[in-house]
């Protein structure tokens, strides 16, 4: 695929696609088409219950890029990066590559949930965000409180900024948090792949993302000294990574 790639920015959980607004600044500044879908049952995306699954959000970026006709390079976010990483196995043919950002890059039928818990046998700080969580009372959705979003996600923007942006993040749909990626070696396998780890993350730690890495091997790797959301608070360096690799 020798024309240059669209950019599809999937936000992750809590978060909706006002977190790629300044990077998408800088990629379309540099001549990059970006499309940041909001993914169902997000604040942004009001969606009927049948739609807040796997198959909701895949079909949902598939018709945001429907007016695509070159390639594709998938950026997934956090939990963004399960979904990212269906969209790549259904839509192999028209995707140059995939990028995860402090995501979840996880071999085929392996839930985050599942590999958090292993870890967090020796490294209790893997739980995250996890013992933050406000749930609804039939627990099908939960929040982060505003304080916990400038602590576990935002701790590397001053404070005021922090808290500004704690304000914005919103209801997570448990159908379209707790996903779990299936795909094949003969198309997700085939592709390219960018992992930007986050030294810094209290959400998805390092030990995990590294351990990602290492179950899903064949990425390239970016190492960043920034807290889970390094779009935000580090946006340059992670725009030159991804215009790299797209390059």
């Amino acid at each position: 695929m020798s024309e240059q790639p669209t950019f599809v920015l999937i936000h992750g959980a809590w978060a909706a696609s006002w977190v790629w607004d300044s990077l998408r600044t800088v990629l379309e500044g540099q001549g990059y088409a970006v499309i940041t879908p909001d993914m169902p049952g997000n604040s942004r995306n009001p969606a009927s219950p049948e739609q807040i699954n796997m198959q909701g959000c895949v079909s949902h970026v598939q018709a945001c890029c429907a007016g695509v006709t070159g390639p594709l390079l998938i950026v997934g976010h956090s939990g963004g990066g399960v979904v990212a990483t269906q969209v790549a196995e259904v839509m192999a043919e028209q995707v140059a590559g995939i990028a995860y950002i402090a995501g979840m890059m996880l071999p085929s039928g392996l839930g985050f949930a599942e590999l958090a818990d292993e870890v967090q046998k020796t490294q209790p700080e893997a739980a995250g965000i996890w013992p933050y969580l406000e749930w609804s009372e039939d627990r099908q959705s939960s929040t982060v409180p505003p304080q916990a979003v400038c602590d576990v996600f935002l701790q590397d923007l001053p404070p005021e900024l922090a808290m500004a942006a704690a304000q914005r993040f919103c209801a997570q749909p448990e159908g379209t948090r707790a996903l779990v990626a299936e795909w094949s070696a003969e198309r997700f396998g085939q592709l390219p792949r960018l992992y930007i780890e986050a030294q810094q993350d209290k959400s998805v730690v390092l030990s995990v993302q590294r351990r990602m890495q290492q179950l899903t091997p064949g990425a390239k790797v970016v190492s960043l000294q920034t807290g889970h959301v390094p779009q935000v608070t580090a946006t340059q360096v992670v725009a030159d990574a991804l215009l790299s690799f797209a390059r």
